[in-house]
């Protein structure tokens, strides 16, 4: 094994270590004053970035033991974190995935951990942010035996700013790309108006795909009737898109659906939104009903699209 025959530099990493694992609170008994530790929010984080994953995957790209992982494992089934299905590739693994009560626990913590880096940062001159930036990058590019994923990005629950996000979006999209007038954006605001007075914890749901810190995508699931929900207000960033986050929205919106004893999901759109009846299509939904609607400044083809569970 190759190593430095330098012993000051040795000490220089040393003590740079012990520096910044202070910093960033590694030490205290609880990371971000939760009741987990610094492994568990890694694990927690690697879950909440991918549909579906195996602990050997998981414990390869964390360098952790494999009988370590599997305990943290074991502890987050029994707080109902997380959930497993067989694996039908390989009948020895199960594939892993946060639930939707793992989501909302690993939110929060992934908020505050923004947070408290922001603060962090804000504390520093802006010359002095860029420098520390880029050191961080050299470290991470000169260490780093692989190339950082690009692609990553997380689902969690809604919270407070979420909703004026929502409106805001489908409004501008909506009117950049389709050439839609206010009437739309009046009437997403009045669909999640509703959503946030009547909202059902056991019965809907709110996704939003954030990824770097920034929201990029959102998808609503709400009851239309005991046996029914409907899918409503699919969104994804235009720098966002072809990273998957579409569909996967689109399947929390089934498995959800599916753990909360619904027989069926309706979802009603427009002709034109082709990369979304694409998603839909590619999910299972059939096109049940279509017709002419004047809406939103424009002549377009209401659909109306179903999914039975």
């Amino acid at each position: 094994m190759n190593r430095t025959d330098n012993p000051q530099w040795v000490e220089v990493v040393r003590r740079f270590n012990r520096f910044y694992t202070q910093k960033i609170g590694v030490l205290q008994e609880g990371l971000l004053s939760s009741p987990f530790s610094l492994t568990e929010v890694r694990v927690l984080y690697e879950l909440a970035q991918r549909e579906d994953t195996t602990a050997s995957e998981l414990a390869r790209v964390l360098g952790l033991d494999a009988g370590y992982l599997s305990r943290i494992l074991g502890g987050f089934e029994k707080q109902g974190l997380i959930d497993r299905k067989p694996c039908a590739s390989d009948a020895r693994q199960s594939l892993l995935r946060l639930t939707p009560h793992g989501q909302t626990t690993f939110a929060p913590l992934n908020a505050r951990s923004s947070d408290e880096i922001a603060a962090m940062l804000g504390r520093l001159p802006a010359p002095d942010q860029k420098c520390l930036i880029e050191a961080m990058q050299t470290i991470e590019k000169i260490l780093g035996e692989e190339p950082a994923r690009q692609v990553a990005y997380i689902l969690r629950p809604h919270q407070p700013g979420d909703m004026g996000w929502v409106v805001h979006r489908h409004g501008v999209l909506y009117a950049q790309e389709y050439g839609w007038n206010e009437q739309f954006e009046a009437l997403v605001a009045s669909i999640v108006a509703n959503f946030i007075q009547h909202y059902d914890p056991q019965k809907e749901r709110c996704w939003i795909a954030e990824r770097d810190g920034e929201i990029v995508g959102s998808v609503f699931l709400v009851k239309k009737s005991k046996t029914t929900a409907k899918l409503r207000l699919l969104l994804v960033e235009p720098k966002a898109r072809g990273l998957g986050i579409g569909s996967r929205l689109v399947g929390e919106c089934e498995r959800f659906a599916r753990q909360a004893g619904y027989r069926k999901i309706v979802l009603w759109t427009n002709s034109v939104l082709e990369s979304a009846r694409r998603i839909y299509k590619a999910a299972g939904y059939q096109l049940v009903q279509a017709e002419p609607f004047h809406g939103f400044g424009h002549d377009l083809v209401s659909e109306t699209w179903e999914l039975k569970l």
